[in-house]
């Protein structure tokens, strides 16, 4: 008798591996070439170690997307997760490389809290009982809704194109969603798992003879680069520096467990308390090489959780591919060269069915709870709208501290702490015992939400 294999661990044969590979990888292309140009751009880099920047980023989201998958020791949560750079980090790096210390301060700070991450992972993987359905429901939510606006700039021609918002773009993404929902609406079960990809390609093919893009910057590219460890200098440790990039870490391992718990429900294996400490330390180890080879911290990225959602295909050793795929890009910058030139409201189409998928995920686990019971609607909306905040109002916390500043003007953090505190106020105290036996599994008590995690959380 031959034991069944669980879709997170089956190897998918070769073509369906590099084809399905290759989507997610093009699903987070444009987020993970992002922070390298912001944080290079406002430290007015030479064009030369900007490319450098984001050659030695994807070398490293490769490799660190193939120890969250593949992992070794205690390192991986061994699910299907594609690292890439936070965002959460830019604004902390700026200041840090403006103010005079520079890249060797920058990567100072980013080697000290990946070492943070690696020994606080067992605390938060104790932490996993704070996350009952009606918090990992509105995570979930906010994480799609704080997606679409990063969408919303594709869609119109990339934040910072002079087209910005010209009427051909919003037409190309249109197409380009029109294909998508049609090749899932009416193509073969294969074809509709790949549906990003297929509408990605069209929508190339579609944008070049129009004039949206061109792939003359192939051409200068070169065909191989490697990234050598401190290409930028010696690493410089400055306490400032390192105590608003530990801030971050903080952030982006809340940021992180959301994604994991989230990966785990739509596969059908569960993120248990020991797994999410092996995921968190593989995202510490990830940022200390970031630091190492002249990148940045690293965290799950919640782009290519709608994917998986949306095509269903739960095979880590897919992501794994994509892995593969971004170190080959890493040291092929023609190649990546060639990716880069994907116009983005082609990408734009494509993100609004990705990341509202993430954000549909949300209200799926939430219909697992009674919401009619207890606060618990409270606990959502008001999550709800403290996440929002930032991402309707990016300005909203300019005047205050850089450290807050750092947790808040993450939607999906603000959102998190929010929802994780609102639970332990109206479903954790003594006198709610009561209620929160009839709200639901959203307010379950401490003991009853650990001991029953690894069978309906």
């Amino acid at each position: 008798m031959t034991m069944s294999v669980h879709p997170v661990d089956e190897v998918p044969p070769l073509r369906r591996l590099a084809v399905f590979g290759f989507q997610h990888v093009l699903a987070m292309y444009a987020g993970a070439v992002a922070v390298p140009l912001i944080v290079g751009g406002a430290m007015k880099l030479s064009a030369a170690d900007l490319a450098y920047l984001i050659t030695a980023d994807l070398l490293v989201c490769g490799v660190a997307t193939l120890i969250q998958c593949v992992g070794f020791l205690r390192f991986g949560v061994r699910l299907p997760i594609v690292q890439g750079c936070t965002f959460a980090a830019v604004s902390p790096m700026v200041l840090i490389g403006t103010t005079g210390g520079g890249l060797p301060a920058i990567y100072g700070s980013v080697i000290v809290s990946g070492c943070a991450i690696m020994l606080l992972a067992p605390v938060f993987g104790g932490l996993l009982h704070f996350f009952p359905p009606l918090v990992t429901g509105t995570v979930i939510l906010i994480i799609g809704l704080s997606l679409l606006p990063v969408a919303g700039d594709w869609v119109a021609g990339g934040r910072g194109s002079k087209d910005f918002g010209e009427p051909g773009n919003l037409a190309l993404a249109a197409f380009v969603l029109a294909v998508v929902l049609g090749v899932q609406r009416f193509a073969p079960a294969f074809l509709s798992r790949i549906a990003v990809l297929i509408g990605i390609a069209v929508g190339v093919a579609v944008a070049v003879p129009f004039g949206f893009t061109d792939f003359g910057g192939v051409r200068d590219a070169d065909w191989v680069g490697i990234s050598t460890p401190f290409h930028f200098g010696t690493p410089v440790f400055r306490a400032s520096a390192i105590v608003s990039m530990l801030v971050v870490a903080l952030v982006t391992m809340t940021e992180t467990t959301g994604d994991l718990i989230t990966v785990g429900e739509l596969t059908g294996r569960r993120v248990e308390p020991r797994s999410l400490a092996d995921g968190l330390r593989a995202d510490g180890l990830s940022t200390v090489l970031g630091g190492v080879f002249n990148t940045f911290p690293y965290t799950a990225y919640a782009q290519n959780v709608g994917l998986i959602g949306m095509t269903r295909v739960r095979s880590r050793w897919v992501v794994a591919t994509a892995g593969g795929i971004l170190v080959v890009l890493g040291l092929l910058p023609k190649l990546g060269a060639v990716v880069a030139a994907i116009p983005a409201p082609v990408l734009g189409g494509a993100g609004l069915v990705m990341f509202g998928t993430v954000a549909a995920s949300g209200l799926r686990t939430l219909a697992e709870v009674d919401l009619k019971a207890g606060h618990n609607v409270t606990v959502v909306a008001v999550s709800l709208a403290v996440g929002m905040l930032p991402v309707g109002v990016p300005t909203v916390y300019e005047r205050f501290p850089d450290w807050f500043r750092t947790v808040m003007n993450s939607g999906i953090s603000a959102g998190s702490l929010t929802a994780i505190a609102l639970n332990l106020l109206f479903n954790h105290r003594p006198a709610k015992a009561g209620t929160a036996a009839t709200g639901g599994r959203g307010g379950a008590e401490y003991g009853e939400v650990a001991d029953e995690h690894g069978k309906d959380v």
